[in-house]
């Protein structure tokens, strides 16, 4: 194992942040995950749950805010519903020096807050 990375979003933060500013959306997310929670009643918990698992792969690589772009790592699905991790760039970079060869995660929320879970292996 190279890494554990674990984050905690609290949505109603969040989404004062996203109101506050709303070109943050295209930021931070790529346009897939956009699309994915579009069609949710309100797609804020689970556009948390996606930062989160940005941070917690910056965890998990010991890295800081900053290391990589927003766009270097991404959440998408697999035909079966589980979650899993995208990258390109500079995340793909470090992935790659700290040879990592395989991802996995863990997605959750509830009202209040927003959980990532990610292992480096």
């Amino acid at each position: 194992m190279i890494g554990i990375g674990v984050d905690v979003v609290e949505i109603e933060r969040f989404r004062a942040s996203l109101v506050r500013t709303p070109s943050m959306r295209e930021r931070l997310f790529t346009a897939a995950e956009l699309a994915y929670v579009a069609p949710k009643s309100d797609p804020i918990p689970s556009l948390a749950a996606r930062f989160a698992a940005r941070e917690a792969v910056m965890k998990s690589l010991g890295v800081g805010l900053g290391a990589f772009g927003f766009h270097d790592v991404w959440v998408e699905r697999a035909d079966s519903g589980a979650p899993f991790l995208v990258f390109a760039g500079r995340a793909a970079e470090l992935a790659e020096s700290h040879g990592v060869a395989r991802w996995h995660l863990s997605l959750t929320h509830s009202d209040l807050v927003a959980v990532a879970y990610v292992v480096a292996e």
